[in-house]
């Protein structure tokens, strides 16, 4: 008799198992729960990054996998789940809203609006993790992304589709950078996205402030986790923002994006890893922080012709302690990225603003990033400045120098009077080859420091005003002839002679 009772349990598993499955709902039960993260069990067939549903409201996302139970992130800071609550699938990734309604609007990591404006008016929406565009779909970085700052344009030039660090102390400027790239793009068709990780309320509202007073909303998109959100929201904003410029960059579109910053991005993802009991490593950051941040930045680029020709440009932010840049999250990064800029806190403090370290700041996609006209006045800048540095140092001990020398250390101090430049302050690469032919055609050797500044800004509006032809035909070639020069040369005799000292 019992044989006969195993016979039919033995049938009814397999009748059981020969049904269609669609009919069937897997459903899970919350065992543990603790520092907005619960462990499930039942969810057998779970995914990483996969959203579920708890029956009492509110969602989560997986972001553990164990053999008997996952653990779920509750979103939205909801608070109400308790232990034996029931949890089910809904079979859908993390996704966020995307489309040209975007555009002008301030939303937080989950894509919902945040500057009182309305809902936002799409119904398409894309998973934030997305399928990275292999070589054969790119093309190379040869086209220049201005960012309207002269000592990066002429030295450390940004391309269409680059990722580019900027990597400072606290209050070096890395913001004030970033945000002057995305003013200058006004008028030359670029997408602007701002990511604002692991700040003040305050500090954020006064960028977007600003975007808007100076009419750079329109073309951006922000997207806030500040300082008082959970750890997920932040963990999670870089990759909303970055599938947002994935739409508009597939699009055919270009876009700029400003991760700020990526420590603070990486802090809460060190938090989320310590709360799931993942195994620590140096500074207690967990082993896949590398990967956290290069599979975020890969998906910047330049995608083919047949792909529309898009492009996504990343400028990351990271923050220093002491200048050092060889600490493990900066080192991560820089091995990331195509290249970085550091902004020195002496610099800085010295009044030369922005503080661009030029022994240690790097562009490798260099010169084929730049427009002709500059490549033909920025080639010696670096060499004149390297030259000052190392000629400072020893004139600081005193020692008397030779004539050559003498000359060599004044052209520097004109140089970099050149590359000052203050915050909100951005010039089209026109007037930075203007201010770099004034120096190359020795216009500035006989001006006293003070007054550099304003002759080179004054020239450039004089050239644009006066000579309007000449200046269009630089802007529309983007090249500069000997034809040209000349007649660059000519507009500056005669501004030298109407120039006014103030």
């Amino acid at each position: 008799m019992k044989g006969k009772e195993l016979d039919v349990v033995s049938l009814l598993e397999k009748t059981l198992l020969m049904q269609s499955q669609e009919s069937l709902e897997e459903i899970g039960t919350v065992v543990k729960i603790g520092d907005g993260i619960c462990s499930v069990y039942g969810l057998q067939k779970a995914v990483f990054g996969e959203v579920v549903a708890f029956d009492k409201g509110g969602k989560g996302l997986v972001l553990d996998l164990d053999e008997d139970f996952v653990s779920v992130v509750l979103l939205e800071g909801f608070t109400n789940v308790v232990e034996l609550d029931v949890v089910r699938r809904t079979g859908h990734v993390f996704s966020i809203p995307v489309g040209d309604c975007l555009l002008g609007r301030v939303i937080n990591a989950s894509g919902v609006p945040v500057d009182a404006l309305g809902n936002l008016d799409t119904t398409e929406s894309l998973a934030i993790e997305q399928n990275v565009a292999g070589i054969s779909e790119r093309q190379p970085i040869n086209r220049s992304l201005e960012t309207g700052t002269v000592v990066i344009d002429s030295l450390f030039p940004i391309g269409k589709g680059q990722r580019e660090l900027l990597v400072g102390n606290r209050g070096t400027g890395k913001t004030a950078v970033a945000i002057n790239a995305i003013l200058h793009q006004k008028g030359k068709n670029v997408v602007c996205i701002y990511v604002s990780i692991g700040h003040k309320q305050s500090s954020t509202a006064k960028i977007i402030h600003r975007l808007d007073m100076e009419g750079a909303l329109a073309y951006s998109v922000v997207i806030n986790a500040d300082a008082k959100e959970p750890a997920l929201n932040q963990f999670l904003a870089p990759y909303a923002g970055c599938t947002i410029g994935e739409y508009f960059m597939r699009k055919g579109r270009d876009v700029l994006i400003v991760y700020d910053d990526l420590s603070a991005h990486a802090i809460a993802y060190r938090e989320l890893s310590l709360l799931l009991r993942r195994p620590p490593g140096r500074e207690a950051f967990p082993g896949d922080i590398f990967f956290i941040h290069a599979k975020l930045l890969e998906r910047a680029g330049r995608l083919s012709v047949p792909l529309g020709g898009g492009s996504l440009t990343a400028l990351p932010i990271i923050q220093t302690q002491g200048d050092d840049i060889s600490a493990y999250i900066p080192t991560n990064l820089i091995s990331i990225t195509d290249g970085q800029i550091f902004l020195d806190a002496g610099l800085f403090k010295g009044g030369i603003k922005p503080g661009v370290n030029v022994g240690l700041s790097v562009s490798r996609v260099g010169s084929s990033a730049q427009t002709k006209a500059m490549r033909r006045v920025a080639g010696m800048l670096r060499l004149e400045l390297a030259q000052y540095h190392e000629l400072l140092a020893f004139a600081q001990f005193g020692s008397e120098l030779d004539k050559a020398s003498q000359r060599a250390l004044d052209r520097g101090k004109r140089a970099i009077e050149i590359l000052k430049q203050d915050e909100g302050d951005t010039y089209s690469f026109v007037d930075q080859v203007i201010f770099l032919t004034l120096l190359k055609e020795n216009y500035l050797d006989k001006l006293e420091l003070l007054y550099i500044k304003q002759f080179t800004v004054e020239c450039a509006s004089y050239v644009r005003g006066a000579h309007k032809e000449l200046y269009d035909r630089i802007f529309r070639q983007e090249d500069i002839s000997s034809d040209d020069l000349v007649l660059l040369k000519k507009a500056a005799d005669e501004f030298a002679l109407i120039f006014s000292p103030a």
